[in-house]
């Protein structure tokens, strides 16, 4: 719905540059820059986002209420970037951390997983058999897995990155890009960090500590 309120002003020339488009107050600013013609559109368009964003809210209380039925859902809202709506999305698709025996069967559960790939692996030989042939692997990660969790650990480390300047995990990401790593690469590299941190969280139980956990990364 945000996405549709933008493409309709920047479709008539308006400039949108924040959220304030969203609000109440500030989106009066906005409907008098568009033509008579248009502002009607817009206006419908409002009145569904704000219906919608009511029901999203009790949805998300709703959804946190329930996890919170669980004492894990509280030890897992103290790792960073995981707040209470992503732990209360995890906490259903995981179930039990003891599905897992080491943090690298998790990253490949959550899509976080590293694998080669290739194609046209085998090649013909002059005598008409095959063989194996030399042929360049490309780096990516694993394609079967978990669209929700992958979701969430991406933007728990997005949140690391751009929130939680005083983190120890944010200062991770800091070394990797002072070092020439890509910054797509470096928030990889903190997402799959936060993954294992909650990993050895749900099994100890233990509420996030930086000396600890970082280690689990």
């Amino acid at each position: 719905m945000q996405n549709r309120i933008k493409a309709l002003l920047r479709s008539r020339g308006v400039a949108v540059s924040d959220k304030s488009v969203y609000s109440e107050r500030g989106r009066e600013a906005y409907l008098k820059e568009l033509p008579d013609a248009s502002r009607g559109a817009a206006k419908t368009l409002f009145a569904q986002y704000d219906a919608v964003e009511a029901i999203r809210r009790q949805a998300e209380k709703d959804l946190v209420h329930e996890a919170h039925r669980f004492p894990i859902s509280r030890v897992l809202e103290s790792c960073p970037g995981l707040g209470p709506i992503r732990v209360a999305q995890m906490l259903p698709i995981v179930v039990s951390p003891a599905r897992f025996r080491t943090k690298r069967q998790f990253w490949s559960y959550c899509g976080l997983g590293i694998v080669m790939r290739s194609s046209s692996d085998w090649i013909r030989k002059p005598d008409g058999g095959w063989m194996r042939g030399d042929v360049k692997q490309t780096r990516g990660l694993n394609l079967n897995h978990n669209h929700t969790l992958k979701c969430v650990f991406k933007g728990a480390a997005t949140t690391v990155i751009a929130q939680l300047e005083t983190e120890p995990l944010h200062q991770d990401y800091e070394r990797l890009i002072a070092a020439g790593t890509k910054p797509n690469l470096a928030k990889l590299t903190i997402a799959r960090k936060v993954a294992a941190i909650a990993l050895s969280m749900w099994k100890s139980k233990e509420k996030y500590d930086a000396t600890k956990h970082r280690k689990q990364g």
